[in-house]
This record gives C-alpha cells, sequence and structure tokens, in this order.
C-alpha cells in the first residue's frame, strides 16, 4: 500500500482521517470534487454491488464520507467494518491524498469546472453553516453571512481568484490539480476516470462498464433507471448526503444535474479568460477530454 504523498485539511475534513484504514480487497474509493456527481457515482455503486434498488439503509450510511469531521473516525470505521457486502467509500480528496493499495478499486468522477462552479454556488446557499459549525466543534457564526453576488458575477471572479490549490480543493486550481492527479493515473489497472457527460447521456453503458471493470453483474434496465438523476431525486430523503441536517432542504440538493450553464452564463471575454486560465493550469490531452 503507498502512503499518501499529501493531507488535505479544512473547517471539516481530514485526508488523514484515511491512514490507517483497514482495506479489504475489492473496495471502491469514490473520490470527487464537490458537486462533480459524488452522490451520483454513490448510487450507481450501490444498486451495483447490491443488485437492487431497494437500498437496506440510507445511502449515506451505505457509503459513509470517511474523512468528514461530522462523526468520529472510529464510528465510520466500525460502520465500514460492520458492512457484510462489498464497501464503496465516499470521498473529496484526491487520490494523492488516500492511501493506494493495489486490491482496492477507485474511480474519478470528472465534470467541466464551469458546471461545477455553478452547482457548488447553488449549494452554498442550501447549507445550514451553523448545524455545520456545531457538528465539527467550530465556533457558531456570530454574524448573518454576507450577501453573496447574482451568479453572473459570482462566477466570472471565482474563474479568476488566485488561490492555493491544496487549501482550497473546491477553486478551479483546486479542481484541476484533483483532475491531474487522477488523469496521470488513468491507465493503472484500478482506477478508473467518468465523465459526468457520460453519465448524463449514456448511463447504462458507463454502469455496466465500471460493472465488468469491477467483476460485477451487469445491470438490468431496472437498476440502471433507479440510478438515473431523476430517480435519485425524487428520494431525496434517502438518499442525499445529509443524515445530519446541514442542509436546510434536501430535495434542493438534486437542483439540476445537467450541463453547459456554465458556459452560458459567460460572455465571450469571460468565457475566454476562463479558457486561457484551465490551459495554465491542466494538459491539453485532460482539457480536450475534460471539454468535450
Amino acid at each position: 500500500m503507498l502512503a499518501p504523498a499529501h493531507r488535505y485539511r479544512s473547517d471539516d475534513e481530514d485526508s488523514a482521517r484515511w491512514i490507517g484504514f483497514p482495506f479489504r480487497p475489492g473496495d471502491i474509493v469514490i473520490s470527487t470534487r464537490s458537486k462533480s456527481g459524488t452522490t451520483w457515482m454513490q448510487m450507481i455503486c450501490a444498486v451495483l454491488v447490491l443488485g437492487t434498488a431497494d437500498l437496506p439503509a440510507p445511502l449515506t450510511e451505505l457509503s459513509p464520507w470517511l474523512d468528514w469531521l461530522v462523526e468520529p473516525r472510529d464510528t465510520v470505521y466500525e460502520r465500514l467494518a460492520a458492512q457484510p457486502h462489498r464497501r464503496f467509500i465516499k470521498t473529496h480528496t484526491p487520490l494523492d491524498g488516500v492511501p493506494m493499495d493495489p486490491q482496492v478499486n477507485y474511480v474519478v468522477v470528472a465534470r467541466h469546472p464551469l458546471d461545477m462552479a455553478v452547482s457548488l454556488y447553488h449549494q452554498a446557499g442550501n447549507l445550514d453553516r451553523a448545524r455545520l459549525a456545531e457538528l465539527t466543534g467550530q465556533p457558531a457564526p456570530t454574524e448573518p453571512p454576507r450577501p453573496r453576488p447574482p451568479l453572473e458575477e459570482w462566477l466570472p471572479g471565482w474563474i479568476h481568484r488566485e488561490t492555493d490549490p491544496r487549501a482550497e480543493l473546491d477553486s478551479l486550481p483546486g479542481v484541476l490539480l484533483h483532475l491531474n492527479d487522477a488523469w496521470a493515473r488513468r491507465h493503472e489497472p484500478n482506477v478508473a476516470l467518468v465523465h459526468y457527460d457520460d453519465l448524463l447521456t449514456d448511463l447504462g453503458g458507463e454502469m455496466r462498464r465500471l460493472a465488468d471493470r469491477w467483476g460485477l453483474p451487469a445491470p438490468g434496465p431496472e437498476l440502471v433507471e433507479a440510478a438515473t438523476f431523476g430517480r435519485m431525486r425524487e428520494r431525496a430523503d434517502r438518499l442525499a448526503p445529509d443524515r445530519l441536517g446541514v442542509f436546510r432542504d434536501r430535495q434542493a440538493f438534486f437542483r439540476q444535474g445537467g450541463s453547459g450553464q456554465g458556459r452560458s452564463l459567460l460572455n465571450e471575454t469571460a468565457l475566454a479568460h476562463y479558457e486561457t486560465r484551465a490551459r495554465t493550469l491542466a494538459p491539453p490531452d485532460l482539457l480536450t477530454w475534460l471539454h468535450r
């Protein structure tokens, strides 16, 4: 097993919680950036592994977010140790922050950064920050949140903002750092990359590809249907990653799930700036795949 090269920490996450985790052969680690298809991939793994659309527990219990600080590490470890089935575990940590075990499968979902940023903007307005602070032992907010600019003004600022990518993983540099690392590993036999747009256009094909790669039975039409974005939205109470009351509205977590909105919000100058900035942060072959 390769030890992580980096440690990622924030107010509510710490990738060091992976160190010492007792993997089992066949475990699946789902590594994505925020709002890039994490819950979608968790549901895909759930129906592929369990072979049913009727999940025996809420998705967040079946597939815990191991490095989230809202629960003690030992509690999460114990829950995973008690699972008799093949395990599928969530993280927002890039693969260079997770132990790499040759007997474990890793899957990274990539989404166009502009679409991810739009979803991130909307999710920020749906978070109960007082509840999040309570769960992570942080001081409760004492002032109301500052009004945010409209999305059309916020998005160009997100593109332009200079930041340390390892400290701000949901920035544009952070998103592309995560994907650069995964892209460099794409030929490794236990690392799979999935494009969010492929889940939109050929969900069944992508599910069959992953099932074949992981040695699982190919899903029938009913399992593919259960993993569609629309059906997941209908079951938000069971599938939204919020068993502890962090979201103001669970239904709003599954807001849209579409593709192309980010680009449509930018004028030609702002879009050209995004493309120029992206070229400084990622290699051409990754961007060609990511932006298609």
